[in-house]
């Protein structure tokens, strides 16, 4: 009866949505790239029609990044009155999100927002090359079946950002302002609204039936709304090479390297990004002092592919080197009456898979199809009630990347442990097979097959091809020993994130959200 219910809201609820009275809207962003094209939409002396300005909104959305932008353009596309707060609303400049991996490109499409990507030098993605000890192997994207312009993209943030707000702002529904958001209003358990400081530093507070977070990984509003865990495993060093090419074109490159892994990847037509990781157990060195450059030139440089050595080299002597720390948190949310979290506010990974935006993406594709049968969203407890089956339909897309993205940042890093270090020569020579070895796991880590079961097998036939190399070659008691610790150290990795994924909504999210969505929205 449920799914009876949603199949036909979300066929029928489109049509329900008539914008009626949008009479005075002619506005147009007139400023370039970099400055903010939207403050057209911030004061009646830039182009807000008055009664715009005062309508309340269905949905107060707090950010304007990848997850905040491309959530409003969804909501206002389905005739929701939205409402964006957004810190900064010029364009951002930041070392990682750079990477959109082919899965959610095909969230892109799937929300209208594919031409977000168009005109701003982006570089398509049709793999990966892998690294280790001298040698190399090529992971080709399983794209045989799709169109031909479906693949990964790399660009710069800031720019992608910049056409999302473009995008939504384009909407007559959607109103972005630039502001700084300092608390959740709540009245006895139920979120109405925010209060927020404007550009000119005045004190307002606006309500919606229902606040959505997206104010990226360094929330201050989370901590209400979810059990915010936040672990940092390392840091990137972040540098942009320059008059160089790849040695494998449109091909993001991983170099397991020691301590941990450095990534390379096209962002524009004559830029190269690369990420450093540092982990978290080693001091990170200083860059005011000489110490980060000499890292790089005597750590770092050595173990990178030669055909980058130079410009690797004359990007740290330019000295543009920055640092980001790496973020992970698990989605533990508390579910709160008028308020839902989204994007890195809510739940963060590893960003060694690039998968941050294509689990947002995801994310905005599966709250669109919950919220369109949905007319009225003023009952905040019954929304909030049918709204905790988001959090286990989000979860074969989302525990498959979080859980990849944590596992395979431990085996591809260094280990002082034989077994470790065995399972990480194991997964090199495992994916360099080709096929359905390589195939498979990268079809898990772009997106294209989010299959929790699918990461699991692959994840546990690594250990057993190593175990089978080591013990069917020459057997040996040392030999079966290191075998029977590769498996505990497959375990010891993977288990304890799947624990906090959530077993039974990872793997059985019909049946979970059959239990969570009432029937009676």
């Amino acid at each position: 009866m449920e799914s009876e219910y949603l199949m036909g809201g979300i066929m029928a609820s489109l049509l329900g949505f008539v914008l009626l009275y949008r009479l005075t809207a002619k506005k147009k962003a007139t400023t370039s790239r970099g400055v903010a094209r939207y403050e057209k939409l911030e004061s009646s002396e830039n182009g807000i029609d008055q009664a715009e300005k005062d309508e309340k909104p269905d949905v107060i959305i707090v950010g304007a990044g990848v997850a905040g932008s491309a959530l409003a353009y969804t909501l206002g596309k389905d005739g929701r009155n939205v409402h964006v707060i957004e810190r900064d609303l010029t364009e951002p400049d930041r070392i990682v999100g750079e990477l959109l991996q082919p899965g959610g490109y095909l969230k892109l499409i799937e929300l209208g927002l594919q031409d977000c990507v168009e005109d701003i030098d982006a570089q398509q993605v049709f793999g990966y090359a892998l690294y280790k000890g001298g040698r190399s192997t090529k992971l080709s994207y399983p794209l045989q079946s799709f169109d031909s312009n479906v693949s990964g993209r790399s660009f710069h943030n800031g720019r992608f950002i910049q056409r999302m707000r473009e995008k939504a702002a384009s909407l007559t529904n959607v109103r972005l302002e630039q502001g700084t958001v300092t608390s959740l209003l709540e009245a006895n358990g139920t979120i109405k609204g925010v209060q927020y400081k404007t550009k000119t530093g005045q004190e307002l507070a606006a309500s919606a039936p229902l606040t959505i977070v997206c104010d990226g990984c360094f929330s201050n509003l989370r901590r209400s709304l979810c059990n915010a865990k936040v672990e940092i495993p390392s840091c990137f060093v972040a540098l942009i090479l320059e008059n160089c090419e790849l040695p494998y074109q449109n091909h993001g490159h991983v170099i397991l390297a020691d301590p941990s892994p450095i990534l390379f990847y096209r962002i524009s037509s004559s830029e190269i990004r690369c990420l450093v990781d540092i982990p978290v157990s080693q001091k990170l060195p200083s860059i005011s002092n000489g110490e980060m450059a000499n890292y790089l030139k005597s750590i770092v440089a050595p173990q990178i592919p030669h055909e980058l050595f130079d410009a690797f080299i004359s990007a740290i002597n330019k000295g543009n080197i920055r640092t980001m720390p790496n973020r992970s948190m698990p989605a533990a949310p508390h579910p709160t009456p008028g308020a839902l979290l989204l994007g890195d506010a809510f739940n963060m990974r590893h960003p060694l898979t690039g998968g941050g935006m294509t689990v947002a993406l995801s994310d905005i594709v599966v709250l669109r199809n919950l919220l369109r049968p949905l007319h009225d969203l003023s009952d905040a407890s019954g929304l909030c009630e049918y709204l905790k089956s988001f959090y286990t339909l989000r979860k074969p897309v989302a525990s498959t990347i979080n859980t990849l993205a944590g596992a395979l940042y431990k085996v591809f890093s260094a280990s002082h442990d034989p077994a470790q270090d065995e399972m990480r020569r194991a997964c090199f020579d495992y994916l360099s097979l080709g096929g359905v070895f390589s195939s498979g796991p990268i079809a898990l880590l772009s997106g294209l097959n989010p299959q929790p079961l699918s990461l699991v097998m692959h994840f546990f036939a690594v250990a057993v091809y190593g175990v089978g190399r080591l013990v069917f070659t020459l057997p040996s008691a040392k030999r079966i020993w290191m075998g029977a610790r590769m498996i505990s150290v497959a375990s010891r990795i993977i288990f304890p994130i799947i624990r906090v994924e959530g077993a039974q909504h990872m793997f059985f999210p019909k049946v979970m959200a059959k239990y969570c969505r009432p029937l009676a929205l």
